[in-house]
């Protein structure tokens, strides 16, 4: 695990973002989308269809302040666990300090996306009270692989998204440059997670694994259905009630979710996690 920590520690000293300098928090926002369109929830449905262009692209714009603040709640979440896990670690090791240095980068991630969020729309978006409560749980109980596949379940899900975004001349400059500078971080740490998550399975039993994986979709479950709070419907003139109802039946985003996270279901297969209990709680949320 030292030879990859060292080995992330000198891509972060040769590729590390700050957005304080590369974004001008001052410029003048355009008219652009907030995400890809086709990214939208409402995309693909009859209600999307009623909308005008204008109304789509404000869609898009809250529907990514709200995914920004999801980030960010479950970012928090992160630092917390990493940082108990380096706890006891030796700080000269190139574990403890790369652990030092994600979150380090996460820190900079999440203000960068509330000043962005707040930059896009007024309102400010959170996570349901149901999702706080039990992200405060699982950030003070999950461990080893629980731990770290959850991060990685969360990386990979916005990873594919925002790439989307980021190459997207449709989507506000803004938004496209707070996207490529995650992505090219993130990148990093999804490494990371998944070495954490083999070398914490290893010789572990089937009841162990069994347990890990439905902990590890419950969780994933939680933060996607938490991306895009039912609040935005509302602040944007649409009638609430219908559009979640229209949002939870949308085929092509559901689509577009499996499509997303192929690599990472492949990945957990590799290492046990995928179980049938798991796979199922995976389709329920569109992930499989």
């Amino acid at each position: 695990m030292d030879e990859t920590a060292e080995r992330l520690l000198g891509s972060a000293s040769r590729l590390s973002r700050d957005p304080e300098t590369e974004i001008d928090w001052d410029a003048p926002l355009g008219d652009g989308y907030g995400m890809s369109p086709e990214w939208s929830t409402l995309y693909g449905t009859p209600y999307w269809d009623e909308l005008t262009e204008a109304q789509q692209r404000e869609l898009t714009r809250h529907e990514s302040a709200s995914v920004a603040t999801t980030g960010i709640w479950f970012e928090l979440i992160l630092q917390q666990m990493i940082l108990r896990d380096v706890y006891d670690k030796p700080p000269r090791s190139a574990e403890f300090q790369w652990a030092l240095t994600e979150i380090a980068d996460e820190c900079r991630h999440s203000i960068m996306f509330a000043k962005a969020s707040g930059r896009l729309v007024e309102p400010a978006y959170r996570p349901r009270l149901l999702a706080r409560e039990l992200g405060r749980v699982f950030k003070t109980v999950a461990t080893g692989e629980t731990a770290y596949a959850a991060i990685l379940v969360a990386e990979e899900v916005l990873d594919v998204m925002q790439r989307d975004w980021m190459r997207d001349r449709r989507v506000e400059p803004l938004v496209r440059t707070v996207n490529h500078i995650h992505v090219v971080e993130e990148s990093r740490h999804m490494v990371f997670a998944r070495e954490e998550t083999r070398e914490r399975l290893a010789g572990a039993g089937r009841g162990r694994r069994w347990v890990s994986a439905l902990v590890i979709a419950i969780a994933a479950d939680m933060i996607v259905s938490s991306m895009v709070s039912r609040e935005v419907y509302a602040n944007v003139g649409l009638d609430a009630e219908r559009a979640v109802r229209e949002a939870q039946r949308n085929e092509h985003h559901r689509s577009l979710l499996r499509t997303s996270c192929a690599n990472l279901m492949d990945f957990l297969g590799s290492v046990g996690l995928l179980t049938p209990a798991a796979a199922r709680v995976y389709r329920r949320t569109g992930l499989l």
